[in-house]
């Protein structure tokens, strides 16, 4: 149900260990493939190796920003030769897709780049920049020792030159794009003693995880829609719904870092199953049958003709959330929670600006909407 297809490479489940702690070496990435993982990209592979401060990777508190991770940590900690002669051999025979990530400039690969594309069991090639200018070139370089597929590797961090810079990326020869890397530069102070969490200079780090889904999303989306080629949708999956999200905005397999970081390579068999049990609960037969789902409903202009809510108050457990975020006071409730029709829910149409909020703030969807026209 779940296999699929990158670069016309099957793939036994579109979920990618992305690069990143789990994929630091060969012992590593069979672990995340044993698992369930459909692909595995390597920590990016540099010509010098890291200096990582210590601590470099922390966890948010729930309360704060729940399944999101702060770190620092830089590339891997295996020299490109180590990685030829020693670890790629060791993943022959793997299954998937094996994704070799390079960077971080076309100069840097200059001395190593072809020992990495000959290597036995490298499937696909990820070019990685800190710089959106270094990309393109990164990927000419690549591109010329190479006929393997390229991904290309975006950040939301180079703000409106994204998409520019995603298409010079596409003209220097890239196949796809994984979309997005983490964000930052951050900071994260602990309050009680006044020093940042990690140890990195000036204490910034890159933030991953469930807090930048939203970002990766619409990104996934825009390159779909404007250049048709495959995207690997990257940041914020943790579970089955994250990854059904992901795909419906044009995501052809599935990038995670943070989930398997925090919850183990287990995270794969888990989220494998309960992916598998939506889609045949919607009657889907494939994964591949939603890819795109929710791109034609992305309107091409703003939608202001107002909202029809909907209320149920055999669901209602008059929590009164919707009452409390409601900015302007137009919503009220009356009544006592007994499974009977005697809960009202007042609207206020003179001051409620259709804004929204409180259908989201709804814990039990006992308060819906829908389009005013639909």
């Amino acid at each position: 149900m779940l296999q699929t297809k990158l670069f016309n490479i099957d793939l036994p489940s579109p979920f990618i260990l992305a690069s990143g702690p789990r994929s630091y070496g060969a012992k590593s990435v069979w672990e995340a493939f044993n698992a369930g993982a459909g692909g595995v990209v390597t920590k990016t592979i540099c010509p010098k190796l890291p200096n990582n401060p210590t601590p470099h990777i922390v966890q948010f508190p729930a309360r704060e920003l729940r399944n999101t991770l702060f770190n620092a940590e830089e590339w891997s900690d295996i020299s490109w030769g180590d990685w030829v002669y020693d670890e790629f051999p060791k993943l022959v025979g793997h299954p998937g897709v094996l994704i070799a990530s390079v960077g971080h400039d076309a100069e840097g690969i200059a001395g190593f780049i072809e020992e990495i594309v000959l290597s036995k069991g490298v499937d696909i090639i990820e070019c990685v920049s800190y710089a959106g200018k270094s990309l393109a070139p990164l990927v000419a370089a690549v591109r010329a020792k190479t006929d393997l597929p390229i991904l290309a590797k975006l950040s939301f961090n180079w703000g409106e030159e994204l998409m520019p810079i995603a298409e010079d990326a596409l003209n220097a020869g890239c196949s796809g794009f994984t979309a997005i890397d983490s964000i930052g530069p951050a900071l994260k102070i602990d309050i009680e003693t006044g020093l940042p969490d990690l140890a990195s200079e000036g204490g910034r780090g890159w933030v991953s995880g469930a807090a930048i889904k939203p970002v990766a999303m619409s990104i996934v989306a825009d390159l779909k829609t404007k250049f048709g080629k495959p995207v690997v949708g990257t940041g914020g999956v943790y579970a089955a719904k994250d990854a059904i999200e992901m795909t419906m905005v044009g995501a052809d397999a599935i990038g995670v870092c943070s989930a398997p970081t925090v919850h183990g390579n287990q995270w794969f068999t888990k989220t494998i199953k309960t992916t598998e049990k939506w889609l045949a609960e919607h009657n889907y037969a494939t994964l591949k049958e939603i890819v795109g789902y929710a791109l034609p409903n992305l309107r091409p202009t703003k939608f202001i003709d107002g909202l029809v809510f909907h209320f149920d108050p055999l669901k209602c457990t008059l929590c009164n959330q919707c009452v409390v975020v409601c900015p302007y006071d137009s919503r009220h409730m009356e009544g006592e929670v007994r499974k009977d029709e005697s809960i009202v829910m007042l609207l206020d149409r003179e001051t409620c600006r259709d804004c929204g909020l409180c259908t989201s703030a709804c814990p039990v969807d006992s308060l819906t909407s829908t389009l005013a026209t639909g």
